[in-house]
């Protein structure tokens, strides 16, 4: 009963002023934990939205269409850079989180190229709304999905860059 005292005590033997002798975490290390958390969450919603696009690029198969192969062909590569990334994080691994801004980025551009090739993402800049409104909801929804992965696919990379300079340890300048 004795060993139970509460929090706030200050332990016996000192007098408040060993302060300077306590360790300080450098500001570094804080900010790697920062975005290793922010970095986490951005990979969740990553992987959510690759799911999404996976579901829309599956859809033509399940009503008997044609798919993309070109499309379907991207869906492996996007989820294995994603668990490389993943790994990168846990990890703290540089060369992990470099691999997965290079995978990402490629699928992604090519994800995008599939879009465009795809004229639907032309009919919506030149204005003519009223023949997209013609043409089937899941296609629209697929390139909503595909350009909020680009504008995520950015934020990642910003993020993703910034961590791996904060894991890096600190150049020092030698004097020759």
């Amino acid at each position: 009963m004795d060993r139970r005292r509460p929090a706030a005590v200050r332990p016996s033997g000192t007098d408040g002023s060993d302060f300077s002798y306590r360790m300080i975490v450098d500001s570094r290390y804080t900010r790697v934990a920062n975005g290793k958390s922010l970095l986490a969450r951005l990979l969740l919603i990553q992987t959510c939205a690759v799911t999404a696009a996976a579901l829309f690029m599956l859809s033509p198969i399940l009503k008997g269409d044609a798919a993309s192969v070109n499309e379907l062909s991207l869906v492996p590569i996007c989820f294995l850079s994603l668990l490389i990334g993943e790994s990168g994080r846990r990890q703290s691994r540089t060369g992990f989180l470099k691999l997965y801004m290079i995978l990402s980025s490629i699928s992604m551009l090519l994800l995008v190229a599939c879009t465009i090739k795809k004229d639907l993402i032309q009919q919506l800049f030149q204005g003519q709304i009223g023949s997209v409104s013609d043409r089937p909801k899941e296609q629209l929804m697929h390139a909503v999905v595909v350009f909020s992965g680009v504008f995520l696919q950015i934020f990642i990379l910003g993020t993703s860059a910034s961590l791996i300079q904060n894991m890096s340890p600190p150049k020092t300048k030698r004097s020759s």
